[in-house]
């Protein structure tokens, strides 16, 4: 077993009660209480932290008062004060620090945890918490760890090279903060034991070589068998493991330049 090592990161240990709520977890039910998705479901109870991914708060400066983790996502989460008295739970990028000070801002300097418009950014910034469209809100590049690389200002478009090695046109008017999420030690993780993953929600994962012929395309037979078909298949039949499931022609698809790498 493996683990991130927060005692030297968080500084705070219980949620700012006001930025809390409770809220249904995701169990893979639809609404008449069948499974739709499976392996999910118990885990240990949890309470959502309210994110502000809108960062409403222009040109008012804000302070890091505590680095918090949030169960609910894989990277940390920081308690800012603003000067307005406000105060938001942002996602923490790597390098901050309680007691540095912050700014959603134009004219804010390029330095972690800044937010400005792409159109203001450097050429070569490392960027997080990506907007897809001006002031809806930041949609891309949220986990641990991640960032993408800002390659070029181009007609009107930014070109953005992504996590996954996918290379993006967003809007010069769409926000982004500078630097790279935090908590990059997350992807290191290993479970070691079944009971770590139920409590995190996670059930067991069944081989369909293990099931009967009635349960799945790969079961049955005496002893171990070979899969007998060309392609490995779900429980449903469907291909898997390098089956193209992008919709054909996605409004999105005139947005990207080049398409991500396959492993």
């Amino acid at each position: 077993m493996s683990v991130v090592s927060y005692r030297n990161v968080l500084t705070r240990a219980k949620p700012e009660k006001s930025l809390t709520r409770g809220f249904k977890r995701g169990v893979g039910r639809n609404s008449a209480g069948r499974i739709t998705v499976r392996h999910k479901g118990g885990g240990v109870k949890r309470s959502y932290r309210e994110i502000d991914f809108h960062y409403d708060k222009i040109d008012i400066p804000a302070t890091v008062k505590s680095v918090e983790y949030d169960p609910n996502r894989s990277g940390f989460i920081s308690l800012l004060f603003y000067a307005d008295g406000a105060k938001r739970y942002v996602l923490l990028p790597a390098g901050l620090k309680v007691g540095d000070k912050v700014i959603t801002s134009e004219k804010a300097d390029i330095k972690p945890g800044n937010r400005l418009p792409l159109k203001k950014i450097p050429v070569g910034t490392f960027v997080y918490n990506v907007e897809i469209l001006p002031r809806s809100g930041a949609k891309m590049i949220r986990s641990a760890g991640n960032f993408a690389e800002l390659l070029a200002h181009d007609s009107g478009y930014a070109l953005l090279k992504m996590p996954s090695s996918e290379i993006r046109k967003v809007s010069l008017e769409a926000w982004a903060s500078v630097g790279q999420m935090s908590n990059e030690e997350y992807k290191l993780r290993n479970f070691g034991k079944a009971g770590r993953s139920r409590w995190l929600g996670i059930r067991p994962t069944v081989r369909g070589s293990a099931m009967n012929p009635v349960d799945h395309p790969l079961g049955g037979g005496e002893g171990r068998q070979p899969r007998g078909m060309s392609r490995v298949k779900n429980m449903w039949g469907k291909g898997i493991r390098g089956v193209k499931t992008r919709t054909p022609k996605k409004y999105s698809n005139v947005f990207i330049v080049s398409r991500r790498k396959k492993k």
